[in-house]
């Protein structure tokens, strides 16, 4: 009885741990062990097998959210383009086929919704173990510095440079208009936007806008 009872307490904290921190399951000795300890604790649980069947969840729960997030990195990764190769194309490209921000979306309200989407996106994709990471790699309390891990806090790194590409994509699109009139226009438009994600409660859009 001791035994059963203690077994569904392991049972809790591996639930808590695989759904908290998939991350520290990725490698091949700590799902070893994983597995190790699910199968001596199955054996206590073979007349009715319900321990079975919320350890089988458990392990596929953790292989799927380990490949959510591996193929969120393979996707991330793909669309990751050096900076010069941008600017050539942008400069290949005759001036009459490269549209400003206003012949795209010319509502504030639809852009501030859709830049709110993908803040969301890369949001969602920020786990617990990515801050945790960041907290076990500070320096001396003298300055304050973080030796970034970039297998584990790629989501935060992608979060943060979404806010720099927006801010350079606004500085772009307002410093590319050559006349005074339309520039002005678009410094307007993008104030308005910028209300707009404010309205939303997507305060980091409007903080990278402005």
């Amino acid at each position: 009885a001791k035994l059963k009872s203690f077994a569904a307490k392991i049972i809790q904290l591996l639930k808590e741990w695989t759904e908290t921190f998939p991350y520290d399951f990725q490698d091949e000795k700590s799902m070893k062990e994983l597995k190790e300890i699910a199968h001596r604790i199955t054996q206590y649980d073979e007349e009715n097998g319900t321990v079975k069947k919320i350890i089988s969840q458990m392990t596929q729960n953790l292989l799927m959210a380990l490949s959510a997030r591996s193929q969120y990195q393979e996707i991330r990764e793909k669309f990751r383009q050096p900076v010069t190769d941008k600017g050539t194309i942008l400069k290949t490209k005759p001036q009459s086929t490269q549209k400003d921000i206003l012949g795209v979306c010319c509502d504030p309200l639809i852009l501030a919704q859709q830049l709110t989407y993908i803040e969301l996106e890369r949001v969602s994709n920020i786990y617990p173990e990515d801050l945790m990471q960041i907290v076990s790699h500070m320096d001396s309390l003298d300055n304050h510095k973080c030796r970034g891990d970039v297998t584990k806090t790629y989501n935060l790194e992608a979060y943060d440079n979404w806010f720099n590409c927006l801010s350079m994509l606004v500085a772009t699109e307002i410093c590319r208009v050559v006349k005074k009139k339309q520039r002005t226009r678009m410094v307007e438009f993008f104030i308005d936007v910028a209300r707009e994600c404010f309205n939303i409660g997507n305060f980091n859009s409007m903080m990278a806008i402005i």
